[in-house]
């Protein structure tokens, strides 16, 4: 029996907890997610630095999942564009089921790997894309097809699954084993093994944007300012980032369309938003050898 899938003995009596101990339970088994991802980190930074040259050469994320699994590729991919400005064709998910599936179980889809293969191919992977497979089993057939038609296409394929030796991580060029082990309620992933997939995720993206000059120091400059919170981020970053007060950094950024970057490197250089823009062009998008230039 898979890890993920054996009860766990220690709360066989779990629907008797008093509700305190209940929820305490359930909250303190969500540290070995943490341990899980932790002891994963060698390989979650291999992976990161082999999709580097890649995505650099241009190519596209594209997840792959079903279920909870599935749900949290879609969520990471999302979240990239507001975060670091990431064009939306760049990161793409494919969940079984489709996109209903976000929302509704949709029961069998998980099962059908001609379909992931299928549903893959229509993306039309090459060699510079790099595809994370997500499996808490490590063994989802959905998934198990996309995987291999990702590799038959030449693409970067990255597995993660919470069971060791599983297929998804066996077969993949880089392989990433969330060892969570059983959960408090047997079999249900979505507790800690989904948890430490979100983080690995979470950890897998950051660390590549940071590795595309995303990031100038720990400041998020590359954000893509979509509503009122962010707007007033990227002036508040703007504002640490150089010294300047608000309305110095909120001309700058209606200048140059809220691109925060490129506000920090014309307040700081003194420079017009053209000057800005191509000392930042010249540096590949870093900010801190803009600002060194």
């Amino acid at each position: 029996m898979l890890k993920t899938e054996t009860p766990d003995q220690r709360h066989a009596d779990l629907d008797l907890y008093p509700t305190a101990e209940l929820v305490a339970v359930l909250i303190d088994d969500q540290v070995n997610a943490v341990n899980a991802v932790r002891a994963a980190a060698p390989a979650i930074a291999r992976a990161v630095g082999a999709a580097l040259a890649r995505i650099e050469a241009g190519g596209r994320l594209i997840y792959v999942g079903a279920g909870t699994s599935g749900r949290l590729g879609v969520l990471d991919s999302v979240e990239l564009y507001p975060t670091f400005s990431w064009p939306h064709e760049r990161a793409l998910a494919l969940l079984a089921g489709g996109n209903d599936a976000m929302f509704t179980a949709v029961e069998g889809a998980e099962d059908d790997a001609a379909q992931g293969a299928a549903d893959l191919r229509q993306y039309n992977p090459g060699a510079n894309d790099v595809v994370l497979l997500l499996a808490a089993s490590g063994a989802t057939p959905y998934v198990l097809g996309a995987l291999r038609a990702a590799r038959e296409a030449g693409a970067l394929a990255i597995g993660f699954a919470n069971n060791v030796d599983a297929p998804v991580v066996a077969e993949a060029d880089i392989g990433i084993t969330l060892d969570t082990g059983s959960e408090v309620i047997s079999g249900s992933t979505r507790l800690k093994a989904g948890t430490s997939q979100k983080i690995a995720l979470n950890a897998f993206s950051s660390a590549l944007m940071v590795r595309l000059n995303k990031v100038y120091g720990n400041l998020m400059v590359d954000l893509k300012p979509t509503n009122a919170k962010l707007v007033l981020r990227a002036v508040r970053l703007t504002m640490f980032a150089t010294g300047a007060d608000e309305q110095a950094a909120r001309d700058v950024l209606e200048q140059c369309d809220f691109h925060v970057k490129v506000a920090i490197v014309a307040l700081t250089k003194k420079t017009s938003i053209d000057q800005a823009r191509g000392l930042l062009e010249a540096s590949r998008g870093s900010v801190r050898q803009a600002l060194a230039t």
